[in-house]
């Protein structure tokens, strides 16, 4: 090959091989852009105040714009309720908003500036402003309802809101940083801090420093948020810890109805030991009938001795507050606000008076369309048990009952809102039943229990198994029904003799049916075996524990048997 032709085979390979390095450097700087380019778009939102919740930035997902005046932050009710308070509410009656936090209830009339905190009327900077038809709320007027802190960032136009309930840490930049978007250099720069300035540092679910690939994400002064280099942050300052609620009992709840009714005084317990309890609920209080809030209080010197004796043995003590199945003075409570917060202040009265670890409602027979109502009575109630550190447990029946005895509980909300919720799981075949059958058989309890955690969606951590220590006798007379309540400890007595009795595998009972005086006598039995079954969904399903109704009516080769069912001495 000639030199000439040599030189042109060399040049053609340079100007390929020029070409394969533009080609792949080409496709790197594409690579390059397809990866990081999205890093560098700008998302911040500069045309309206920006609100920043506990490091993050929620702007975007605001309904209304905020409002700024005279100093007053004014946020839309809808935006404190998808934010702050998922259960705000507009009160026609008396053209108020009321608001509920972990332990504060706040009414504010619209165009006042007043409100009334837990009962305890304070001036406000600022009123509730209405705009057709969205209220605004003086945000501002509220950081003690909803506990937080909040401050207002003028250069950067930000609301920055941190809950005092959770971790917040603080540290300073080690060098002249920038901050970026993303926890990659290759990002933009969403400001910039100077060596020794305080940042806020992120916390992530876990309460932990919200760190990615060596960059530890950041708040600056400004409100903005982004990452540095976690090499480039020290001296943390821990401000705050995350506050945790205790529960009052760890491990399964194990509670006894003590009944007795108001023409009688508290049970004389002392001495006394219920093995396999740690919790009783006194039936010391009742409404009122047309008492408008008011309480009857049948504790007296016996109930105080009774809760003596309780508290010296090891008991907790939460004592029912019943409607005595006074469904008009009921509606009339729940219809009215202030008549619910005269209700509300009884209950907490008693709490304080009696040194009561809890109180359980026992509301039964309502209309149906209160349901809500009585939702936002027992929402308004608990705030102010959790100022006292006191449990609230709520009685419900089975679902998809009749409108007056099951469907007026939104038991979703309840499970939501109230410590426990307790499902009486008995009367299946009640008094009105127009055919003989158990009280509570397994199947169906059971059945109901799914209902419960999937039909109403209650977390089963929250559900208590209310349990029956009696059942009922069946009389069959040509064509005639009757039934009588029969306590466990007395059925021994009601069947007679060598009557056979037929285990059901599916109610976990056994069943005798005989005939005295041309009377056809069928009853479905409650003992050691039936409970146990029960018993044994608590821990199926992870329930919180069981209940009885009530105590003495049982016989006492029961209380081992929930002992070791639900491991509670």
């Amino acid at each position: 090959m000639s030199r000439k032709a040599k030189r042109v085979q060399e040049k053609t390979k340079k100007k390929v091989l020029y070409k394969l390095i533009v080609v792949a450097i080409l496709v790197w700087l594409a690579f390059l852009i397809l990866k990081y380019a999205p890093n560098y778009v700008n998302t911040e939102i500069s045309d309206k105040t920006n609100l920043v919740i506990n490091n993050s930035n929620v702007t975007a997902d605001l309904k209304k714009d905020i409002i700024i005046e005279n100093g007053v932050i004014y946020v839309a009710m809808e935006d404190v309720k998808n934010f702050f308070d998922p259960h705000i509410y507009y009160d026609e009656k008396y053209n108020q908003i009321i608001t509920t936090s972990e332990n504060q209830v706040t009414s504010m009339v619209v165009g006042e500036n007043t409100m009334v905190n837990n009962g305890t009327s304070i001036e406000t900077s600022g009123t509730i402003i209405q705009q057709g038809d969205t209220y605004y709320i003086p945000f501002s007027s509220l950081k003690d309802t909803y506990n937080v802190e909040i401050s207002y960032i003028e250069a950067t136009n930000t609301i920055t809101v941190d809950s005092k309930d959770r971790r917040y840490v603080l540290a300073y930049s080690t060098k002249d940083n920038k901050v970026k978007a993303y926890p990659t250099a290759f990002a933009r720069t969403v400001d910039t801090i100077e060596e020794a300035e305080k940042v806020t540092v992120v916390q992530n679910d876990n309460g932990k420093n919200n760190v990615v690939d060596g960059w530890i994400e950041i708040r600056t002064d400004t409100g903005k948020i982004g990452y540095v280099k976690e090499k480039t942050v020290t001296n943390e300052l821990v401000v705050r810890e995350t506050i945790e609620k205790k529960k009052q009992i760890e491990g399964n709840i194990s509670m006894v109805w003590d009944y007795y009714s108001e023409y009688y005084s508290a049970p004389d317990r002392s001495g006394e030991d219920i093995q396999g309890v740690n919790v009783v609920s006194p039936t010391f209080f009742t409404l009122v009938d047309e008492g408008k809030g008011k309480i009857y209080d049948n504790a007296g010197d016996a109930g105080k001795q009774y809760i003596n004796w309780a508290h010296s043995s090891g008991y907790l003590v939460w004592p029912s507050v019943s409607n005595n199945s006074y469904i008009e003075t009921t509606a009339e409570i729940m219809r009215d606000y202030k008549l619910r917060q005269d209700l509300i202040e009884n209950i907490v009265s008693l709490v304080v008076q009696y040194n009561l670890d809890g109180i359980n409602i026992d509301f039964e027979y309502m209309h149906d369309e209160d349901k809500d109502l009585f939702s936002r009575f027992i929402i308004e109630l608990k705030p102010r048990l959790n100022e006292l550190g006191v449990v609230l447990s709520v009685d419900v029946t089975a679902p998809d009952g009749s409108e007056e005895w099951s469907l007026c509980f939104d038991r979703n909300l309840i499970g939501e809102v109230a410590d426990y919720i307790v499902f009486m799981a008995y009367d299946q075949y009640g008094t009105s039943s127009t055919k003989p059958g158990t009280n509570a058989g397994y199947d169906w309890v059971k059945a109901n229990i799914e209902k419960f955690i999937g039909q109403e969606a209650v977390k089963p951590e929250k559900i208590i198994l209310g349990i029956p220590f009696y059942t009922r006798l069946w009389e069959e007379n040509s064509g005639n029904l009757e039934c009588y309540t029969v306590d466990m400890e007395d059925i021994e007595e009601v069947i007679p003799e060598n009557v056979t009795r037929t285990w059901d595998d599916n109610l976990k009972q056994y069943y005798v049916e005989f005939v005295e005086d041309g009377i056809t006598n069928k009853m479905w039995i409650e003992d050691a075996e039936s409970i146990k079954a029960k018993l044994s969904l608590v821990s199926e399903y992870n329930l919180a524990g069981a209940a009885y109704w009530t105590k003495d009516r049982e016989p006492d080769s029961i209380w081992p048997v929930i002992s070791e069912a639900l491991g509670v001495e």
